[in-house]
């Protein structure tokens, strides 16, 4: 009896035919690559939970923006760390704050380059919330206006997109009219559409100073339990006039990224989080793993479940090693 089977190793055999055959690609245009500025001189401070990423002050900015240029990384997406906060975060909405000056610096710089704003009061309240707070509550709809007031201060700084992250209800619809009423109607919105009340989140907390001085975030951010509600907030976001959704973050949510990817025709991003970078950096330092295949691997995984780009602080690193530079 002759034996009938499909021959799936033809298209194996060799790196020729892998690479004609390749259903994903990953590329350093898919990639952002998340900066955080702050005040003073000469400041390259590393994150100590993050090697490899470094608080920068604006005078140390100009190098790291001409190697993310030269290896064509299309985009940064800015967090700051102010000198002073207070508890309404007026350091997020202020026309000379540390992301509005970190804007126009880099579109000096690089006017090509893709400069997005993440917009949020965290790293600017005193109280490390997303929002106002009032009596240890965070408030929705009075949050909405500053929060509309810091994407116009950004936009009007040169903010080629607008990132809210901090996941009030309705922050997309404010900061959508907030923009078309200042004229920056062309200034599209990058929303954190889906983000989960994680555990991933720690290190960028050091990196940003932007832990809760009390309690958490899970009165506005999701269950890490439940999914449907992540097609719940991206239908809102869409409906609002959201123009790209955030999934955050990505590796414990592929299925979540599938998800948004198969239900909505907008252009859906990965957010690679500090604590899915921190895990594999610290496992690399042990030589438990090798950094490069893990990382190209990983992203790879997120472009496969349906990410468009992917914000990631290995953003320097993969472009380098797509291009085969050391």
């Amino acid at each position: 009896m002759e034996l009938q089977f499909k021959r799936h190793r033809r298209l194996r055999q060799n790196a020729a035919i892998r690479n004609l055959v390749r259903e994903t690609q990953l590329h350093p245009y898919d990639l952002i690559y998340p900066l955080f500025v702050t005040y003073g001189e000469k400041v390259r401070n590393e994150v100590p939970s993050m090697p490899g990423v470094y608080q920068l002050s604006l005078d140390e900015l100009e190098k790291e923006i001409k190697e993310v240029v030269d290896l064509n990384i299309q985009a940064v997406i800015l967090f700051g760390i102010p000198e002073n906060k207070d508890e309404v975060g007026s350091g997020a909405y202020d026309d000379q704050g540390i992301v509005q000056e970190a804007i126009r610096l880099i579109k000096k710089l690089a006017p090509e380059l893709i400069v997005i704003a993440d917009t949020c009061l965290c790293e600017f309240t005193d109280h490390g919330h997303c929002g106002i707070v009032q009596e240890g509550k965070i408030l929705n709809d009075p949050s909405l206006d500053l929060l509309a007031k810091t994407a116009v201060s950004q936009a009007r700084a040169g903010a080629d997109i607008i990132a809210p992250s901090n996941m009030m209800d309705g922050f997309v619809a404010a900061i959508r009219y907030g923009l078309d009423q200042a004229g920056f109607t062309d200034v599209p919105i990058m929303s954190y559409a889906v983000k989960y009340a994680s555990a991933f989140y720690g290190p960028f907390r050091d990196a940003a100073h932007s832990a809760p001085q009390f309690g958490d975030r899970k009165t506005y951010q999701m269950d890490p339990a439940n999914a449907r509600e992540a097609l719940r907030e991206a239908e809102s976001d869409v409906a609002e006039g959201a123009d790209l959704l955030i999934v955050k973050p990505a590796l414990a949510y592929m299925d979540i990224i599938q998800r948004v990817r198969e239900q909505f025709n907008l252009p859906v991003i990965a957010y690679n989080v500090s604590g899915e970078y921190a895990m594999v950096k610290a496992a690399a330092q042990n030589g438990w793993i090798d950094e490069q295949k893990i990382v190209l691997e990983m992203l790879t995984g997120m472009k496969r479940a349906g990410a468009d780009m992917i914000i990631t602080y290995f953003a320097k690193d993969v472009a380098k090693w797509l291009q085969g530079r050391n």
